[in-house]
């Protein structure tokens, strides 16, 4: 019985492997919501920035097409007026119909562009009757005028009713027969007059409206509109007849551009080591102190002298031409900073005697010392891999006999 106990684990052991396992799925789930979690943040944020940069692509070229696109079309409504005071009863009509029109949209904002191009043309709604049959061709004058008064252009065009013979008429008349008695269309004839080309708009001299008149008194009219339209070139003829491709490759070049930014501010960031700004600083820095070896030891040299100190030990400094490659690996590193402990001390005890304003320029001077022979301290395991034709300083321990 003790044997079969002993053979398996115990209910205690049991339970302390179930607990760990237990502990490890707790772990192991918990690292696992923490890694779903932030993946789900990173993809969030992800997200919104994308939607920020998208929204600012569609708002920089929907402004830049609101201001870059002018007028493409436009149209008023062109009303003719006459005077009837005529002094003869036979003549019912004393003067040609005359319109006069504002170019302004609101009576504010200008419809045409400076340096752009526009065609004008004037729709004519003319009944078939006898009376415009018998006219024949009629002229067609429009003037535009600057807000002070002043003509700027004038151009005078002639038309004429289509021609339609009477058997045309007749079948015509008999083919629409329902229509014209229920009036849904009419005996009438759209008469198109293209006054301007190619007009430009004079940025001095800016139209602010037209007069139209028509040389003939008994002309007879439904309707007239003038239509405005821009003759586009270069980008603009791209932007205008081909929209939403340039609304495509518009938004994608601007969120390009953004995420580029977006992307090196973040690498700015986030890896400073790309533009080692501090690093330059300090290194700018120590490139300076090392111009300044040689002075220092000129310093060092002056105010240093070639005797034995209390600890036995001499310091002096060797002038390049005396230095060889083997010279310069024969002290360690060790050696040169015993050195230099030795030559502070000596330096002190010297000193100890001035005056105190002469203590404080030396201690000041016997630091900068400290500094650059430890700096060349370092240097020497550096110094055998540079070229031979360079000056080296070495700092030499001696062991007084």
């Amino acid at each position: 019985m003790d044997d079969s106990e002993s053979e398996g684990p115990t209910i205690q052991e049991l339970g302390n492997q179930i607990g760990g396992l237990l502990i490890r799925i707790q772990e192991a789930l918990t690292i696992l919501f923490l890694w779903v979690q932030q993946r789900v943040l990173r993809t969030a944020v992800l997200l919104c920035v994308l939607f920020l940069l998208l929204w600012m692509a569609i708002f920089l070229y929907g402004s830049f097409y609101y201001s870059f696109m002018p007028t493409a079309n436009f149209i008023t409504p062109v009303y003719f007026y006459y005077r009837t005071d005529c002094p003869s009863p036979h003549h019912p009509v004393c003067a040609f119909p005359m319109a006069n029109f504002s170019l302004l949209r609101n009576s504010k904002k200008q419809v045409m562009t400076y340096g752009q191009t526009y065609q004008m043309t004037l729709e004519l709604e003319m009944p078939e009757s006898p009376t415009n049959e018998q006219q024949g061709m009629f002229m067609v004058e429009m003037s535009c005028y600057t807000n002070e008064g002043q003509i700027v252009a004038t151009t005078a065009r002639s038309t004429m009713l289509h021609y339609r013979s009477n058997l045309l008429q007749s079948l015509g008349t008999l083919t629409f027969l329902p229509l014209l008695l229920l009036g849904a269309t009419e005996q009438k004839q759209y008469v198109l007059v293209e006054l301007f080309s190619s007009y430009v708009d004079n940025s001095y001299k800016p139209t602010v409206g037209a007069v139209i008149q028509i040389y003939s008194q008994q002309i007879q009219i439904y309707k007239a509109q003038l239509y405005i339209h821009a003759h586009f070139s270069g980008i603009r003829y791209i932007l205008y007849h081909f929209p939403l491709t340039s609304a495509v490759v518009g938004v994608m070049s601007n969120f390009t551009f953004l995420s580029m930014l977006i992307l090196i501010s973040y690498l700015q960031v986030a890896l400073g080591s790309i533009w080692p700004i501090k690093n330059f600083g300090s290194w700018n820095k120590d490139w300076h102190k090392r111009g300044n070896v040689p002075e220092a030891a000129k310093e060092y040299e002056r105010i240093t002298h070639p005797e034995v100190n209390s600890s036995g030990t001499m310091t002096h400094l060797l002038e390049a031409s005396e230095m060889g490659p083997n010279d310069i690996m024969d002290a360690t590193s060790g050696q040169m900073e015993q050195s230099i402990l030795n030559t502070e001390v000596e330096y002190k005890v010297k000193t100890n005697d001035t005056f105190p304003e002469e203590q404080h320029v030396s201690e000041v001077q016997n630091d900068e010392v400290y500094l650059k022979l430890r700096f060349l301290s370092e240097r020497v395991s550096d110094v055998s891999t540079d070229p031979p034709d360079k000056a080296y300083y070495r700092t030499e321990t001696c062991l007084s006999s």
